[in-house]
């Protein structure tokens, strides 16, 4: 009998003092969330690969994509539309290199291997759902549409794979779905997030007819980006 009542002791106790340290959390930046716009920051990091289909032209075909480290940076704009939801603008600068390995074709790598650097003007344009604030951390989904503009695409390059060059599309489109957090600093809001991307529109430019059949783009019914993206944005 008296450990039991050692052990309600304990509870009340421990109750008691849970009690207390949330009367004494301080909750920063009380004023944030009463703001109609705001403006902040992102840098992150991204892993983005291909997404690759095949027409059946060639049954062997297949192409393996492998993915670098990539950076982000970029600004945000953001318009609160109602207590827990608001609209943002996203843009910002995206780079990626990927190496594309075309295993059902023979002759080395100069015909086999293709590398492709990315460097994307992104501009998403993202609907935010908010949770209520609990203390000093707020939850949030997003997602969104983006429209990306490709510098490295070589869309214009009359040069194709028949003379090593890979190319892809320069006006594309994507959307994106994540997940994150703002925690309330005392000068700050910190607000990382995790997103994934995913291409729309077939991104690859088809190599000349005038060559003849190709073995590095005939066989693709579809090419495009999808990747995960991790953001750290400050307000």
């Amino acid at each position: 009998m008296r450990k039991v009542f050692v052990v309600i002791f304990l509870i009340i106790f421990s109750i008691n003092n849970l009690k207390a340290q949330k009367r004494d959390i301080v909750q920063y930046r009380q004023n944030w969330d009463k703001q109609r716009v705001f403006w902040g920051y992102f840098l992150g990091l991204n892993k983005k690969d291909y997404k690759i289909s095949y027409n059946g032209q060639n049954p062997n075909a297949f192409i393996v994509s492998t993915p670098s480290i990539g950076f982000e940076v970029g600004l945000i704009g953001d318009l609160r539309l109602h207590k827990n939801i608001s609209l943002r603008l996203e843009p910002g600068l995206s780079s990626n290199t990927k190496e594309l390995a075309f295993t059902h074709i023979s002759g080395g790598t100069k015909d086999s291997i293709r590398e492709v650097n990315s460097t994307y003007f992104r501009i998403p344009l993202l609907l935010k759902f908010n949770a209520n604030r609990l203390d000093n951390m707020r939850p949030y989904v997003i997602g969104g549409v983006s429209y990306d503009y490709n510098f490295s695409s070589n869309q214009d390059n009359p040069d194709d794979n028949f003379d090593g060059e890979f190319r892809t599309k320069k006006n594309n489109f994507s959307y994106e779905i994540g997940i994150g957090v703002d925690l309330y600093l005392p000068y700050f809001i910190f607000s990382p997030s995790i997103r994934g991307v995913f291409a729309i529109n077939d991104e690859l430019v088809r190599d000349n007819a005038s060559n003849g059949s190709s073995q590095w783009t005939d066989p693709v019914d579809y090419f495009g980006t999808r990747g995960v993206f991790i953001k750290f944005a400050f307000h």
